[in-house]
């Protein structure tokens, strides 16, 4: 499909078709993704290692963290960019394209270089402790080394995404997953790098991954253009970047806190508790990547055809994305409250490790049923440009609701505070995102009888 037939397909397509075409190599890579970290850390437990996993488990707020860079000029860049195609700007998209790209490159070799000299203090602060600390500097030295290709692989990847060149993308991820899984065994026990090994295989995949990504405009298979030339300091270019880029930023950041703050709460607990809460970590990343990966198939459809002015579309894709991210996540919600236990025995062998994991897996899986409709209305703003209601939304779950209770519960409830806390924060968050959708809800429906008495008038 050429660049001409992605737009006409966003513009008029079966939004079922066009969602399933758009969002399914999104989520085979998500997946894949998601499944490469379920696989990293059982190489890990290989290693019949607790402080091992605790390490891997201390690490991944910091990857969230790289990966809220990237997102953020990422989705901000392809919120606007599938805005001005829509509309038919298609230079305007490429200034925004290119001015997020050049712009991710430096503060990502600005994070590199900074995050290796304070790595101790880093690891600290997401509840390294003594018995943890020297594999995870091991671990967290070289993954924040070479962070920048990390990043850079977020903003492409969404760049990519924005004109519907989502398989595209897709394969892209996918690639840098199974390099993955592929090159873990191979650094960590043929050449028995151990842990250090799973974090090289970790940067290598990324780097072929990144190249893989900039073929797509060497190659200019698509409308976007990202050279040089088309980046201009501007600040109504970085506005319109940030105005989606910052909430987006500001959630993963808050993610990322947050489980930084967990690893604090449970290191009072023993590595024990820090280690199961990783395992319950990654198994959730299957379905929450998964997850994300229909909101990426979804964001280009509703941001086109937004600012295409066509709203029965946007809202039609909306409701085709809130069932089908709900219906999954109902289902794995199911498997995991009845397959908890085996599940965890996969990564340790740990009895204390199985048995709080098991809890915190089953606690967790109670409300996470309601994912599916976080994510998708999250996404909804982001595509439409609603800038305060995705920072809001944003911050709701891991900032508001999560942190707090993450600070307060376990000092009455002990480590079942910790367990808590996360499904807790699910109910109030799904509580404020009932509020915000049906307040813009009312907004949407004035703005389209607007647009249709405009049109109306300029016919007569």
């Amino acid at each position: 499909m050429d660049k001409h037939e992605r737009r006409e397909m966003l513009r008029s397509g079966n939004i079922k078709k066009i969602l399933f075409k758009l969002a399914a190599p999104a989520i085979i890579a998500m997946f894949t993704i998601a499944l490469y970290n379920v696989v990293d850390t059982l190489y890990i437990g290989l290693l019949n290692d607790t402080a091992a996993i605790g390490a891997a488990t201390v690490m991944f707020p910091v990857f969230m963290l790289i990966s809220s860079i990237g997102l953020m000029f990422g989705i901000g860049a392809g919120s606007a960019i599938s805005r001005r195609l829509g509309a038919g700007k298609a230079e305007s998209a490429n200034r925004i394209a290119a001015t997020a790209y050049y712009t991710c490159i430096g503060i990502g070799l600005l994070f590199s270089i900074t995050g290796v000299i304070n790595i101790r203090r880093v690891l600290i602060l997401f509840g390294a402790t003594e018995t943890i600390m020297e594999r995870a500097l091991i671990y967290g030295s070289i993954i924040i080394g070479g962070s920048i290709f990390q990043m850079l692989n977020m903003c492409l990847n969404n760049i990519v995404r924005a004109e519907g060149a989502s398989a595209y993308s897709g394969r892209a991820m996918m690639m840098g997953a199974i390099l993955n899984i592929l090159l873990d065994p191979l650094f960590m026990f043929v050449l028995d790098m151990g842990i250090a090994g799973a974090a090289w295989a970790t940067i290598t995949a990324q780097c072929i991954s990144n190249l893989y990504l900039l073929r797509f405009f060497i190659k200019k298979m698509g409308v976007i253009k990202i050279g040089p030339k088309h980046f201009v300091f501007s600040g109504e270019n970085y506005a319109e970047i940030m105005k989606i880029g910052v909430p987006t930023f500001i959630r993963q950041l808050l993610a990322s806190v947050s489980m930084g703050v967990l690893n604090n709460a449970a290191s009072a607990f023993g590595d024990e508790v820090i280690a199961a809460m990783g395992i319950v970590m990654r198994l959730l990343t299957l379905v929450l990547y998964f997850i994300f990966g229909l909101g990426q198939g979804f964001q280009p459809i509703a941001g086109f055809n937004y600012g295409a002015k066509q709203y029965t579309r946007v809202r039609e894709s909306f409701r085709i994305t809130a069932i089908w991210s709900s219906t999954v996540c109902v289902f794995v919600s199911g498997v995991f409250l009845i397959f908890a236990p085996g599940l965890i025995t996969l990564f340790s062998r740990d009895l204390d490790v199985i048995a709080i994991g098991t809890r915190a897996l089953r606690f967790y899986s109670a409300t996470l049923i309601l994912f599916g409709f976080q994510n998708t209305s999250g996404i909804f703003f982001q595509a439409l440009g609603k800038g305060r209601e995705a920072a809001f939304l944003a911050m709701s779950r891991q900032g508001l609701f999560l942190i707090p209770l993450l600070l307060i519960l376990p000092g009455f409830l002990g480590m079942d505070g910790i367990v808590f806390s996360q499904p807790a924060a699910d109910l109030l968050t799904v509580a404020v995102t009932i509020f915000l959708l049906a307040t813009n809800s009312k907004k949407l429906a004035c703005e389209e009888q607007e647009w249709v008495s405009q049109q109306q008038e300029l016919k007569s």
